[in-house]
């Protein structure tokens, strides 16, 4: 009978699992699971099986991601928490979370049950209890989580305190009264000996008490050293705690050596060393090198380098997060040898995802904007696609110019031709932004080279596309300025241009360099001939030409005034000179304060009736700011004689343009940061709760050095209780640790029997002793009664009255 009630029981639990098969096939086959009605899905809330129960939960949870409110099923789903069934407690935890703010009432009816759970045989339960708790949004049970915390961080399995470390912050949250007893729990998991409990508890310091640096003094060194074991979440918050911590425990020392020394800069050297300052009198001594001959080189601080030795290996992490919070430590920390090991593990992010690739890109940027030399021997992996985003591409872009002054003449040749290429390309914002790019080498590299940018770009100005021209010549045009007397020609190309050129911004453009720069000879310069031909059309021009039109009127008037009132001084000064009057100095102190008499100006000069005629063309033209403009222009230049005002606001010498990196603006955000990937998008300072790197502390302000222990000294040290079995074995340890060194070893039956033996035959032989010292004792007991007798009777005849 018990083999066929067995073989049943085994076909019945096939059948379930086929049909539970089936079921699940059919619903991934439609996509969805079939709704069923509110009493059916209750009735399998309050069954039995856990079959019904694991289907119910199921469709429960499944409900929460609709627009559905699963609040009916609510109690349904509590009481499913008693069960005997451990697959079913993930479930109902995830809906006692989720609903708990919202029915803080009947979520308290789960407290018990998860009080119980506590102290449940199994860790992996007790840990879900302790993360469940804590993580109910009701004020009211602050207390019990508290209990349940201090429970959970002497509790033996690891697991649990981990879980205990983690509900920390959820806690402090809930209750910010309960920070002292959850300080102290803190700190007992900050010097836990397992690495994933130690990690579990940074991350809780990290988010509630980042600012309280004490509490991490005692076990700095032994968390540096679990930092490998940690998960990537706890490696990611002790970098994010160490940066800080660093900066604000480490001055920055810095010492002058010889370049090219043998002394690392920065390996770790101890900084209070006996021969510092006799190396660096030897390092001065040697030669007759001047100031040229030395650098700065950084000197670490020992525990310093211990951190940024035990963070190498974590380039070599799966997690990019790590990676990058690696590398901010080395740019921030350390010294350029440590930053040159991330190199290579921040390139090979760029064969990530794109998304991956697009928070690394932005990254490398910030670090290149530091230290652009060593990446130019990965130039090659900055090449652009046409399949990547736009936002890829610009940030490659920039890569590419920064790294462009550092490079060598065929790498150089290489991003010339990369940028040629995509400045003729169909997309226009990748033209605009490998325009701009030739822009930026020409900027910052040497001559042969800028001419060679500039050359390139002049190229593109006879392209037909306008969007092409334009973005060339404005390029073109900070160019100039930088060197406007060897651009003379340059100016004469583009004005030849003018045209074939029909874009507004580039003919503006090119109307401002020709008044710029080719207008000092007024008379037998270009510039009084380009305004002949450009006034033929002054009515078809854009506004952005028209303003520069006039502007270069003025310009080549003014420049005609000078001349003529130049000419009419020397003129007067041969005059007098020819004359021979002699005048005093008081005389000649007059003539030179006296104003010139005014001349008047040659109305016939072709100079001056092209002025005239451009104010009659501006003045009746529809835009009121082009009618502005010469209102100006004509009040400065009412005086022919005196042009000074005119000159200083028309002539006077224009700063010289700089074009700057893209990410300049983001410069001063930390690396790792979400304000660095999206800086242009924000305001300044970041995104809300963005925290810039603290200063480095000053020289003599720092804590001493004795507070970072191995975590067995410190303020906040919790002393461990040790059981009586494990101290009665370490006793045994040591017994048989001194035993062995004195020539200890395991004792035989033979060994035991001798000892037997020998004991007797001792016996034996002190009998005899033993009765002469017993007889003189009893006579050295008899003479200490009658002292003691003695006594008695002198201390009684004292207390007696006198007669």
């Amino acid at each position: 009978m018990e083999s066929i009630s067995r073989i049943s029981s085994l076909l019945e639990t096939a059948r379930d699992l086929t049909l539970e098969a089936a079921r699940d096939a059919s619903a991934a086959k439609k996509g969805t699971a079939r709704p069923i009605p509110a009493q059916k899905l209750k009735a399998l809330l309050d069954s039995r099986l856990e079959r019904d129960v694991l289907e119910g939960l199921r469709r429960l949870v499944a409900l929460t991601y609709t627009s559905q409110s699963i609040s009916p099923y609510f109690t349904h789903a509590l009481k499913t928490l008693s069960l005997p069934f451990p697959t079913v407690r993930k479930l109902v935890a995830h809906i006692l979370i989720q609903l708990a703010p919202s029915h803080p009432d009947t979520a308290l009816l789960a407290i018990n049950t998860l009080q119980k759970s506590l102290s449940d045989s199994a860790p992996p339960l007790r840990s879900l209890a302790l993360r469940t708790m804590s993580s109910i949004r009701v004020p009211a049970i602050s207390q019990i989580v508290l209990l349940a915390i201090k429970r959970g961080v002497q509790d033996m399995s690891p697991y649990v305190r981990r879980a205990a470390a983690l509900a920390i912050p959820k806690a402090y949250r809930l209750d910010p009264a309960l920070e002292p007893e959850l300080v102290e729990g803190l700190v007992r998991l900050l010097g836990d000996k397992q690495y994933f409990v130690a990690g579990a508890a940074v991350q809780a310091y990290a988010e509630c008490w980042a600012d309280r640096i004490d509490l991490l003094h005692p076990y700095y060194r032994k968390l540096v050293r679990q930092m490998v074991d940690m998960d990537e979440w706890g490696q990611l918050a002790f970098l994010k705690v160490m940066l800080g911590y660093c900066r604000r425990c480490f001055p920055r020392r810095t010492k002058r050596i010889r370049k090219g020394g043998a002394e690392k800069k920065g390996k770790g050297k101890d900084p209070d060393s006996f021969y510092d300052d006799e190396e660096t009198r030897e390092d001065q001594d040697e030669g007759d090198g001047g100031e040229g001959d030395f650098e700065e080189a950084i000197i670490l601080d020992p525990d310093l380098d211990l951190l940024l030795r035990a963070a190498q290996p974590l380039l070599h992490n799966r997690s990019s997060a790590v990676i990058i919070a690696v590398t901010s430590c080395f740019l921030y920390l350390g010294t350029p040898t440590y930053l040159e090991l991330a190199v290579g593990p921040l390139i090979a992010l760029l064969r990530s995802p794109q998304d991956i690739q697009l928070v690394a890109l932005h990254n490398i940027v910030q670090v290149c904007l530091i230290y652009p030399k060593p990446f130019v021997q990965y130039a090659s992996h900055f090449l652009i696609r046409l399949s990547e985003p736009p936002a890829i591409r610009r940030s490659k872009l920039e890569l590419l110019t920064l790294i462009f002054p550092h490079a060598p003449p065929h790498i150089a040749g290489l991003i010339l031709a990369e940028l040629a290429h995509f400045s003729a390309s169909q997309d226009p914002t990748l033209v605009q932004e490998a325009v701009r790019a030739i822009g930026r080498c020409a900027q910052t590299s040497d001559e042969p080279t800028s001419r060679r940018c500039l050359h390139l770009l002049l190229d593109r100005v006879s392209s037909p596309d306008p969007l092409v021209v334009a973005e060339s010549l404005q390029v073109v045009r900070q160019l100039i300025q930088r060197d406007p007397l060897s651009h003379t020609h340059t100016v004469v190309r583009l004005a030849k241009n003018l045209d074939s050129i029909t874009n507004p911004q580039a003919r503006a453009s090119i109307i401002w360099l020709v008044g710029e720069f080719a207008a000092p000879e007024a008379e037998d310069g270009m510039a009084p001939d380009v305004l002949r031909i450009l006034v033929r059309n002054f009515a078809d021009e854009s506004e952005q030409a028209k303003r520069q039109i006039v502007l270069l009127a003025a310009k080549v008037y003014l420049h005609y005034l000078n001349v003529q009132n130049a000419t009419q001084k020397s003129a007067r000064e041969t005059e007098e000179d020819l004359n021979g009057s002699q005048k005093d100095e008081a005389a000649d102190s007059d003539m030179e304060t006296r104003s010139p008499p005014n001349i008047p100006i040659d109305e016939s000069h072709p100079i001056v009736l092209l002025w005239q005629y451009v104010q009659l063309l501006a003045r009746y033209d529809t835009s009121y700011d082009l009618r502005d403009r010469l209102r100006v222009y004509k009040s400065l230049l009412a005086i022919p004689t005196s042009t000074d005002l005119a000159s200083l606001l028309l002539l006077a010498p224009k700063p010289v343009p700089q074009i700057p990196s893209p990410s300049e603006s983001r410069r001063g955000y930390a690396i790792g940061s979400a304000s660095l990937v999206v800086g242009d998008e924000v305001a300044a300072g970041g995104f809300r709760g963005y925290e810039p790197l603290p200063e480095w502390v000053r020289e003599g302000e720092q804590p001493i050095a004795t507070v970072r222990g191995e975590g067995g000294a410190g303020r906040y040290e919790v002393k461990k209780e040790v059981p009586a079995s494990e101290r009665l074995d370490r006793a045994l340890e040591e017994e048989r640790g001194t035993g062995r060194a004195n020539g200890w070893r395991e004792k035989t039956l033979d060994d035991w029997l001798a000892e037997d033996e020998e004991e007797e035959d001792e016996e034996s032989d002190g009998s005899e002793e033993t009765e002469e010292e017993s007889s003189e004792e009893e006579t050295e007991e008899e003479s200490e009664e009658d002292e003691e007798d003695e006594g008695t009777d002198d201390e009684s005849a004292a207390l007696r009255p006198s007669a």
